[in-house]
Parts: structure tokens; C-alpha cells; sequence
């Protein structure tokens, strides 16, 4: 691969690092405004512990280099697929014993930044896991 190849592919990769720290940070201030704005008891506390997971995962997606940025790719996205699915089973069956429904605040602005959310970070773990090599140590015949 050449220089320029592979600058443009690590200015790829490290603008789809921060559009996946952005959808993060979306998903998680949505969670928190909705706790500001009057949600209580324990799905209060389920949304500030998302929000807070958010952060971290924001974070790593920002900071963190190979295998951790591996790890911290696929936990962000299996992350917002559960933030999702918790949504729509809220929304369908009830989940906890909590239900939800497409008129309250913020659920549909909700769907679509975690879908779109989704998306970015399943492309970002791709390309993690295509640029970072495999760093697993061999063992030296005879040593």
C-alpha cells in the first residue's frame, strides 16, 4: 500500500472514530436530557447509567489503539443495538414491566440517532479490525 494510501485509509478511519464518538454522545445526552425532563425511579437510573456508559465508550472510541480499540468498537456497537432493541421492546411488548409508545418525548428522534448510530459504528469496526494487524505472538521454533 502506498503513503498516500495509507494516509487517506488512517483519515478515514479517524473520522469514522469520531462520527462514531458523536453518535455515542447522541444516544447518551438523549438518555440523560430525558432524566432532566421528569423520567424517575429505575428508568431513571437505567438512563443515567446508559449515559454514562455512552461517555466511556465515547471516550475509548477516541483514545484507545489496537486491540482495545478492537474491544472498544464491538462493545460500542453491541451497545447501541441493545440500547435499540431495549427501545423497541419497550415500545412493542414492554420490557420490565415498562412501556413505551411512539408519541412520548424524543422516541422516534431516539430510533433514528441509534439506527444511524448503528450503521456508523458497524463501518468503524470494520475498518478497525481491517487496519490493525494481528499482533498475536508467535512461538520461535527451538527457543
Amino acid at each position: 500500500m502506498t503513503t498516500a494510501a495509507t494516509d487517506t485509509a488512517g483519515r478515514v478511519l479517524w473520522t469514522m472514530r469520531i462520527l462514531s464518538a458523536i453518535a455515542l454522545l447522541a444516544a447518551g445526552a438523549i438518555h440523560l436530557f430525558l432524566v432532566f425532563n421528569g423520567t424517575g425511579g429505575i428508568l431513571g437510573v437505567m438512563f443515567v447509567l446508559n449515559a454514562i456508559a455512552a461517555l466511556v465508550l465515547a471516550v475509548g472510541m477516541l483514545v484507545l489503539h489496537g486491540r482495545l480499540l478492537q474491544l472498544a468498537t464491538v462493545l460500542s456497537l453491541l451497545f447501541l443495538i441493545a440500547t435499540l432493541l431495549a427501545l423497541i421492546l419497550a415500545l412493542t411488548v414492554g420490557l420490565f414491566g415498562i412501556t413505551s409508545s411512539w408519541d412520548m418525548m424524543l422516541v422516534p428522534e431516539t430510533v433514528i440517532v441509534e439506527s444511524i448510530g448503528i450503521v456508523i459504528l458497524a463501518i468503524t469496526t470494520v475498518l478497525v479490525f481491517r487496519s490493525t494487524p494481528a499482533t498475536v505472538p508467535t512461538r520461535r521454533k527451538g527457543v
